[in-house]
């Protein structure tokens, strides 16, 4: 099974060279919560639905397209846990970090994700002087928590 390493941390600003008006709208909605989450997702005209199993630095996840006709049927589904946010790329020591910058109920909130190709790779990565406090593995910041709950009290 395919596995997802990452690493996440808060973002108290984003840095200059990104422009938050180029980034990717995403809107996710949770289907089922808790170690085993199921979601689906829209960004842009790509529609998926995502199992992901786990907690931490390391989890399973399997992504399975779909139609934008299953999507709308699905939707529904999900009200009163979902996640709005504008998606940036951008670089950071060859890795490829995800700047998540949340809107609706979670605006204000800033993000970044870096996904790794091993444990080890992980451990090594040194994060910018704009990314602040780690969050990987605290249950509060995980997208499904902030769906559910909203932004947590620092």
């Amino acid at each position: 099974m395919p596995s997802e390493i990452e690493r996440k941390f808060l973002v108290d600003r984003l840095p200059a060279e990104l422009d938050d008006e180029a980034g990717d709208e995403i809107e996710q909605g949770y289907l089922a919560i808790g170690d085993d989450e199921i979601r689906v997702r829209r960004r842009g005209d790509a529609h998926v639905l995502t199992v992901k199993r786990g907690s931490g630095l390391a989890r399973d996840e399997v992504e399975i397209p779909l139609t934008r006709e299953a999507f709308s049927e699905l939707w529904p589904l999900t009200a009163g846990r979902r996640v709005e946010k504008t998606r940036l790329m951008t670089s950071v020591e060859g890795e490829t970090a995800e700047v998540d910058v949340y809107r609706g109920a979670l605006a204000g909130l800033l993000t970044v994700e870096v996904e790794f190709a091993d444990a080890e790779a992980a451990g090594a990565f040194s994060p910018p002087r704009w990314f602040g406090s780690e969050v990987t593995g605290d249950p509060k910041y995980s997208n499904q928590a902030l769906a559910v709950d909203g932004v947590p009290m620092r």
